[in-house]
């Protein structure tokens, strides 16, 4: 059955967002194999995923808004080839250094996918806005999860250079398909660039609501970047697997990222306020069912959906809530709310590596705890007044 062309929009651009955000995660079940690369320990390799989800974090800040007052099409050409150019350095990278450095700039590229999730609000009907957010956010979080399968695969048989080689392949040929599938948004921000940049200051300072989503949002988001970035060291210390194994978790994974656009017609339909407590709790009893998986690949499995189930919910509310308040400054909102997320997961990563390195998964799964006691009594606060 042939899909209205609006509705194949929404698809193309869950697919460029999965794919284009599968660049920052490539590298966490690749860890031990870079880590023997370059004979390294395990929290030097960790810096790897910290430099790209730093390098997303300030492509949210300083990109994002620029999607309120330049084309999105051409704010892609710049970021594709930036993105192409990380990519192929990764690949031929001779020192860790380099690989950070490199790294880094392909997580400043590939913040794009941000730009298409208040696109996709733009182009959506009011009543159908929520479950549109959720097609995108399926296939951006759908990418983060099969990213690890792809890497882990890929890095075990082929070594972990091959994997950023194809990556850069796949980013030109989606840039190409892009360009010519893509709506064209010209947006009507008549400021210059530092006037759109201090406008920033407003949502963050002024309203309340943006805070408090941003803030939910990095809690989430630490508790699932400790998880990965040490569920490859786990996987090796107590079971003996591989990246490949550790990669397959992500097939686990992908159950709940599906539900995404479930969550976003929930979003159309239901008190948001509910959802969030829902997700609060979900993401914590994760974490309680995670404290007994040290030597449980069954407890690991309950988890890991608990925790991609809770994280979309979040999420995808937060974005909502915050969507609806200003339908014109979508792109600057959504730069405020993930610059405050991921730089939550890029602290849940250093952190998550500190305590697996001093304390081992005990550690881990005891700030994954903390994290999410932290988040659901904001929940509870926010449902109660």
């Amino acid at each position: 059955m042939a899909l209205h062309p609006k509705k194949s929009i929404f698809y193309l651009m869950s697919l460029a967002a999965g794919l284009i955000v599968a660049n920052i995660y490539y590298s966490q079940p690749l860890l031990n194999e870079i880590s023997n690369s370059f004979n390294v320990s395990e929290s030097e390799v960790s810096n790897v995923a910290l430099c790209s989800q730093l390098g997303y974090a300030f492509g949210l800040l300083l990109i994002i808004p620029l999607g309120d007052k330049i084309a999105t099409k051409k704010i892609l050409s710049y970021n594709f080839l930036f993105m192409i150019t990380g990519l192929t350095a990764m690949a031929f990278s001779p020192s860790l250094f380099c690989l950070l450095l490199s790294s880094f700039v392909v997580g400043l590229a590939s913040s794009v996918p941000q730009l298409l999730i208040p696109l996709a609000a733009h182009i959506a009907t009011p009543e159908e806005r929520g479950k549109s957010i959720g097609i995108v956010m399926s296939g951006l979080l759908i990418g983060i999860l099969v990213s690890r399968i792809i890497s882990g695969v890929i890095g075990e048989h082929f070594g972990w250079r091959i994997l950023y080689i194809i990556a850069g392949i796949s980013m030109l040929l989606l840039y190409i398909v892009l360009q010519y599938r893509l709506p064209s948004y010209n947006p009507d921000y008549k400021g210059n660039y530092v006037q759109l940049m201090n406008s920033l200051r407003f949502y963050l300072v002024d309203d309340n609501n943006i805070r408090m989503a941003g803030l939910r949002g990095a809690l989430g988001f630490a508790g699932l970047s400790a998880f990965w970035t040490t569920l490859v060291f786990l996987m090796n210390d107590s079971f003996g697997y591989g990246s490949t194994i550790t990669g397959l978790f992500g097939v686990i994974g992908i159950f709940g990222a599906l539900s995404a656009a479930v969550i976003g017609k929930w979003n159309d339909k239901l008190n948001q306020k509910t959802i969030l407590l829902i997700a609060s709790i979900t993401l914590f009893s994760a974490w309680c069912v995670l404290s007994f998986s040290t030597h449980s690949v069954i407890m690991l499995i309950i988890g890991v959906i608990l925790i991609d189930l809770g994280l979309q919910a979040l999420h995808i509310t937060n974005q909502n809530i915050i969507f609806e308040k200003y339908p014109d400054a979508r792109n600057r909102v959504n730069t405020v709310y993930m610059f405050t997320s991921f730089i939550g997961g890029a602290l849940g990563t250093t952190l998550g590596a500190f305590s697996y390195q001093n304390w081992g998964w005990t550690g881990v799964t005891t700030l994954g705890t903390f994290l999410m006691i932290l988040l659901l009594t904001m929940s509870i606060k926010n449902y109660g007044s």
